[in-house]
């Protein structure tokens, strides 16, 4: 009998009781509100708001406001000195690192006790729950999980709290069980350089019976290319013959799936999605055979939904999940465990079901391009450079597109900046594709370009290899939970990384004179 049948025994309990997400998932989401009301209501905030004479959802939607991390930033730093019972019942001393705001370079999102256990390790149980549901066959704890994570250091110099990756604090405080069948070891895994880390990764794993990998596409191709110069070998079979499952979170897999599919042949692997952020673990794909993502209801974690065409507007509408519409573009908010109420997380949402609630990534509320009434999405942006590498047979490894707006003829367009792992032989033919597969996807973007009277044909940048990776490492963002910015509605990420570009354009000019 393997480890895996053993062991897998273990998470029957939960299988069963996730079908409860296919029946009564509105019951699920009132009892978590409730829940929260309970512990929020003798924090500084639930009084504020009135959390004690809080029982019903318009009640906490008259006494809630909707909050950005600019109105909650003063309680979090106020929570990282120290003080307790701000935004959650306790002290908190861990804090996620993440993306900053318009101004910030970072926030620092609070992790509880609570929020640690219920919401992020819950859902990497149930990662694997639902991964063994699916594969009755699998050898998953028959060998080694490569989990790669970021980073962390001390939170204002208090005693054991930490500020960093999401990745590195579920590392630092993971169950000793699970690092029996972890690699690397922790003070590889927690490495702040991620060029000496990737080196270090390959080369304490490559020799190891690794049976699934865990983290963000990009990062993880880094590492897995690392692997292959190190062993020699073709494919990452024959480094690793029962690997079989990925899985993956924090970007949207589409643009790497075919690098991936190329470096591992196994008809046996399988790719997982997973929506876990800094600021909460919100949906699993429960299906491999249907990329939408379930969306997990019975975490610490209580979902509203806001219309993006309304975003922005004075008096949004705001619906709880029994609200929302199959097919409709979200801004999703978020109240939880670790103290974030009412929170505009930033991400975009789109359900392709109810009962169960299933859903798809189409994006962020910031990263989208609007500068000329086309509202294009990171979803269309997917789309299109997905058709356009399948019709090509290019490859696509990092991109960021933004406008440039009207010159004195009242003319404009969009500008993409493209790091292809495989270069499609006619560029100009790919820019077509991916220009008419836009307008297919996206009526506004259609009507914009029609007959070139405003917006004109994409111009299309190719990347030097490995611009993007130099551009983040200018911002001190190399590995963890980093990410390219795909679209902007301005041009400040567009031209720093441009004139990256530009700058060893020039200076390998200067050299061959």
């Amino acid at each position: 009998m393997s480890l895996t049948s053993i062991v897998g025994k273990f998470f029957l309990p939960r299988q069963k009781s996730l079908e409860l997400h296919q029946e009564r998932g509105m019951d699920l989401q009132h009892a978590v509100l409730q829940q929260l009301l309970h512990h929020g209501k003798d924090t500084e905030y639930g009084r504020k708001h009135l959390l004690n004479h809080t029982h019903t959802y318009e009640e906490f939607i008259k006494n809630v406001p909707v909050n950005t991390y600019e109105d909650l930033k003063e309680d979090i730093d106020r929570m990282r000195h120290g003080e307790p019972d701000v935004l959650w019942p306790g002290t908190v001393k861990w804090y996620a690192k993440s993306s900053g705001t318009t101004n910030d370079k970072s926030k620092f999102i609070p992790v509880s006790s609570n929020g640690l256990h219920r919401i992020h390790y819950q859902g990497g149980k149930d990662v694997v729950a639902l991964y063994l549901r699916n594969n009755p066959n699998s050898r998953l704890f028959d060998g080694k999980s490569l989990i790669l994570g970021g980073s962390h250091s001390p939170n204002y110099n208090l005693p054991g709290s930490m500020v960093g990756d999401l990745s590195a604090i579920l590392i630092e405080n993971i169950n000793p069980f699970a690092n029996l069948v972890r690699v690397p070891k922790k003070q590889t895994a927690l490495l702040s350089d991620f060029e000496v880390k990737r080196d270090r990764i390959a080369r304490e794993t490559f020799n190891k019976n690794v049976t699934n990998i865990s983290g963000v596409p990009s990062w993880m191709l880094s590492v897995l290319v690392r692997v292959m110069e190190l062993s020699g070998k073709k494919y990452l079979e024959e480094v690793w013959p029962n690997l079989e499952v990925f899985f993956h979170g924090g970007i949207a897999f589409t643009p790497y799936r075919s690098q991936y599919e190329q470096l591992i042949t196994s008809p046996g692997m399988h790719y997982m999605e997973t929506y876990n952020a800094s600021e909460g673990f919100f949906g699993i794909q429960d299906n491999l055979q249907d990329k939408s993502m379930l969306l997990m209801l019975d975490y610490d974690v209580f979902y509203e939904f806001m219309p993006m065409d309304e975003f922005g507007s004075d008096n949004p509408t705001i619906v709880p999940l029994e609200g929302i519409e199959v097919g409709k573009n979200y801004a999703m908010l978020i109240s939880t465990s670790c103290g974030l109420w009412r929170y505009m997380i930033g991400d975009t949402v789109s359900f392709t079901s109810k009962n169960p609630y299933k859903f798809v990534i189409t994006g962020r509320t910031k990263y989208f391009i609007n500068a000329f009434g086309e509202e294009l999405i990171m979803d269309n942006a997917e789309k299109g450079l997905a058709y356009a590498c399948e019709q090509t047979g290019a490859e696509v490894s990092e991109y960021t597109a933004a406008p440039v707006f009207m010159d004195s003829r009242a003319k404009c367009c969009h500008q993409w900046v493209i790091e292809f792992a495989k270069e499609p032989t006619d560029l100009n033919k790919f820019g077509d594709l991916l220009d008419q597969k836009l307008q297919e996807l996206n009526s506004d973007y259609e009507a914009k370009r029609f007959h070139d009277i405003t917006l004109q044909h994409l111009e299309i940048v190719k990347a030097r290899p490995n611009l993007f990776n130099d551009w983040l490492k200018s911002k001190g963002k190399m590995g963890g939970q980093h990410k390219v910015p795909r679209l902007s509605n301005t041009r400040k990420f567009i031209d720093e990384i441009l004139e990256i570009q530009n700058s060893s354009v020039y200076d390998a000019a200067s050299k061959v004179q």
